[in-house]
């Protein structure tokens, strides 16, 4: 696996608690500051509700910013007719990530998913949603990774900062972490953005559970 280089290597180092002290409420403000790093730089997306905001926001600063998509093969109907309609409007920079195995052959040889309590839960978060991720840091080796999770999300998600650095040098920028759905209704209302909450991730299972990409990352 190719070493994702440290900021320090590339540029000034900057001082995480004064830029999250001064835009860590500043969405837009915390985007483009980022942007400026002049690092490469992507975003992830489930296209879950509201996920046409960061996508907005980051491709406003920096128009064919990759767009990484891990695609568990389980999205519902709409979340795929979704999917189609913000990168049509935003004409975004998609790069699909697929789990190894199709959801056609991983429920031939293992059966249905998991439920949350099976010991075999673990492994198939692992393979279809880890490893694309993991898959795509290696092939975008990004410096920046721009995220939707916001505090109210999960009590992990609630500790985090909006801006942070991962052990391996990624810079994990979280420009929604404070926002309400209401602030990201308003933003979609403003803007003519699509929204979606038809829904579902198997690897969650419920709202308020991680599925261990933020914590491994």
């Amino acid at each position: 696996m190719n070493a994702i280089p440290s900021p320090a290597r590339n540029s000034t180092a900057f001082d995480l608690a004064e830029v999250n002290a001064r835009l860590g409420r500043d969405a837009q403000g915390l985007v483009d500051w980022a942007i400026g790093l002049h690092r490469p730089a992507i975003v992830t997306t489930n296209f879950r509700p509201f996920e046409a905001v960061i996508l907005h926001m980051v491709t406003r600063a920096q128009p064919d910013v990759p767009v990484v998509w891990m695609d568990n093969g389980y999205n519902t109907e709409a979340t795929y007719r979704f999917a189609d309609e913000v990168t049509r409007q935003l004409k975004l920079n998609l790069k699909i990530y697929l789990p190894l195995r199709s959801r056609a052959h991983r429920e031939a040889v293992d059966g249905p998913t998991p439920a949350l309590d099976d010991p075999r839960h673990a492994a198939f978060t692992e393979e279809v949603k880890l490893e694309p991720f993991a898959r795509a840091l290696r092939e975008t080796a990004p410096q920046v990774w721009f995220t939707a999770l916001r505090a109210t999300d999960t009590a992990v998600r609630a500790q985090m900062e909006p801006v942070s650095l991962n052990p391996d040098g990624l810079i994990k920028v979280a420009p929604l972490l404070h926002w309400s759905s209401k602030d990201l209704h308003e933003y979609c209302q403003a803007h003519g953005l699509p929204n979606n909450f038809d829904y579902v991730d198997p690897t969650k299972g419920e709202d308020n559970r991680e599925c261990g990409l933020h914590i491994a990352h």
